[in-house]
């Protein structure tokens, strides 16, 4: 898929959709309630599976499974980013009317990076298939340090990005609406400023986990790079879908750190044995049902005693 027609026309969708998004359907800041969330949510997932009938038509069976599989391995490792997304607006005390509007152009910016990564990781793995030995033993520790994890720690005053721009230009003391920056006898930076760098960074690092990841699954950059951005696309409307359930998936990290285990395995074992794609849908799969629901049952089981 690597006809550059392919990548103008997806990409010409993305921009349509995100200036459709904020320019005409969210063009006022508002808090997001529960049903707008999920039929956004339910929006994406139609369109990510719209895309993925196109893609078996297109190039058949294997190329669909892969994008598939990226898709959810991305949205799956996502979910974790929403822990420390409400981690963070928690500490920043962000209204719920102003979160919209820092995870739209933190999307962006997740996009453009998550582009680098995906052009930069697919160039390595092909120039140096040795690497793919690289980042599974990357992919297999951060999972075994993610099992071991029991709460996520934020800490926005060490965050460098924020150290950097609190040296170079003043931050006002108050929220000035949805403004990131504003110009009194000079140019201030807003809290929502610091807050948007926060995300942006803290993505680039879950990137560094998600990317390979994904790589694992495929290294047609156009399969990495599609599933990658309808999992981005979605996981603002995720965010607020979830934010009211986020402290029941307690055992959810559990389920990630294993995804991350298994996909860190199948690098290090793919020169000798390619695990098929289905099963590795599979198994992706099933490892996030499985915390999710036991997440969920003793929730279900305290409610039933009270």
């Amino acid at each position: 898929m690597d006809h550059p027609l392919f990548w103008i026309l997806f990409n010409v969708f993305v921009v349509i959709v995100l200036a459709l998004d904020l320019g005409v359907l969210n063009r006022h800041p508002h808090k997001v309630g529960f049903r707008e969330a999920l039929g956004w949510s339910l929006a994406w997932v139609t369109l990510a599976a719209v895309f993925a009938v196109l893609v078996y038509f297109w190039h058949g069976r294997p190329a669909a499974l892969e994008f598939v599989s990226g898709y959810l391995v991305e949205q799956s490792l996502s979910v974790d980013n929403l822990f420390v997304f409400l981690v963070i607006f928690r500490y920043f005390k962000v209204a719920p009317h102003l979160q919209h509007r820092v995870l739209y152009w933190g999307i962006i910016g997740a996009l453009v990076m998550r582009g680098v990564f995906i052009v930069a990781g697919v160039g390595l793995i092909r120039r140096f298939d040795w690497l793919i030995y690289v980042f599974g033993a990357f992919l297999l520790f951060n999972g075994v340090q993610l099992l071991r994890q029991e709460e996520v720690e934020v800490h926005p005053d060490q965050n460098p990005v924020v150290r950097l721009l609190r040296r170079f230009m003043p931050v006002s003391a108050e929220y000035e609406g949805g403004k990131f920056l504003v110009r009194r006898e000079r140019l201030y930076a807003t809290p929502l400023m610091l807050v948007l760098l926060v995300i942006e960074t803290t993505d680039v690092l879950f990137a560094v986990d998600s990317v390979p990841a994904v790589l694992a699954i495929s290294l047609d950059p156009f399969i990495v790079y599609t599933s990658n951005v309808f999992a981005i696309l979605g996981l603002r409307s995720m965010y607020f879908v979830l934010a009211g359930l986020m402290q029941r998936f307690r055992y959810l990290h559990y389920g990630l750190s294993l995804i991350l285990m298994f996909i860190g395995v199948k690098m290090l074992i793919s020169h000798y044995y390619k695990i098929p794609t289905g099963v590795a849908l599979a198994v992706v799969a099933t490892l996030l049902a499985l915390s999710a629901a036991a997440s969920l049952l003793p929730a279900r089981t305290s409610a039933s005693q009270e």
